[in-house]
């Protein structure tokens, strides 16, 4: 399969009640992406952060909050696998933090219908997350081999470093997925132009999967601005500004758009212009970090 539907959350932080009203949520929207058509449903960063509500002791305590939604992180990842198995669905999951020996992580999971499982932490953390909450970078930096093509995932701020996500053109990706989470308009662009331009320089897809609405309960995600957004590079058979789909900005909802991954061949081959293949061109263009290639088929 080359040509398919994408499905990008602008998804809601939202105080839920309990376990199950998580479950319902999910199953609704994982419910909406297959009736949309989608292969593949992207959520964002640190989306499982609602899941700190459910403890009402410690939802407004930075350090608390890491602790409780991490503990959750089995029970989550059990939603998430039997919902891509019965939907027949990719899903990427919103990231969560991870507990890693004595610190935390930021993870994202791409769970496949199949019930193979691939995970990519973030690498570069924020000032907010390295100064005040004290989650770590960790790695390595993958691609994974999926039945849709060849994926790759760079948390909300690492889009912005471009030799990540070169490193993983080079290892054979052709759709970079960027959940993110960012506090005001500012950072939204900034992660926006990072995903546009990383499928500039490596002639690729791109897809920005935010979160949304205000969560005054958390001191983590009280804030939430964003849309959707859908790229690719500005070239033959892509629109002319490479914006596929974008949402709303700030509403809740799915943002549906299909791509063709044989785009992505046919561009690096034989495109107007031929980044990707010029890359080396560039003083300094190397070293590239190490990337990890995953088979999920």
């Amino acid at each position: 399969m080359t040509r398919f539907t994408i499905a990008a959350a602008q998804y809601p932080i939202e105080q839920l009640a309990s376990w199950a009203d998580y479950a319902a949520k999910l199953n609704a929207w994982i419910e909406a992406a297959a009736a949309g058509g989608a292969a593949l449903a992207v959520f964002p960063e640190y989306g499982a952060m609602e899941l700190a509500a459910l403890d009402p002791v410690s939802m407004g305590d930075l350090a608390g909050s890491l602790a409780s939604v991490a503990a959750l992180a089995p029970q989550v990842d059990v939603l998430h696998a039997d919902l891509a198995r019965r939907h027949g669905l990719h899903i990427l999951a919103a990231s969560m933090p991870v507990r890693a020996g004595d610190h935390f992580v930021n993870r994202a999971r791409l769970f496949t219908p199949s019930g193979k499982v691939g995970v990519q932490d973030k690498l570069i953390m924020t000032r907010f997350e390295r100064e005040e909450w004290f989650v770590s970078g960790s790695g390595p930096l993958r691609v994974f081999a999926t039945e849709l093509g060849n994926i790759g995932i760079n948390i909300c701020y690492d889009s912005e470093f471009p030799l990540l996500a070169r490193a993983q053109v080079e290892a054979g990706m052709e759709l970079l997925l960027v959940p993110s989470c960012t506090d005001s308009l500012h950072g939204y662009w900034r992660v926006r132009l990072g995903a546009q331009a990383r499928a500039l320089e490596g002639q690729c897809y791109a897809v920005q999967s935010p979160t949304v609405g205000e969560a005054v309960w958390s001191p983590a995600v009280d804030a939430n601005h964003g849309a959707a957004g859908i790229y690719g590079p500005p070239d033959k058979g892509m629109p002319a500004d490479g914006v596929i789909a974008l949402g709303k900005v700030d509403a809740a909802q799915w943002l549906f758009g299909e791509v063709d991954l044989a785009n992505v061949a046919q561009l690096r081959a034989n495109g107007g212009v031929l980044n990707s293949r010029h890359w080396a061109e560039q003083p300094g263009a190397k070293p590239l970090p190490d990337v990890e290639v995953v088979d999920l088929r």
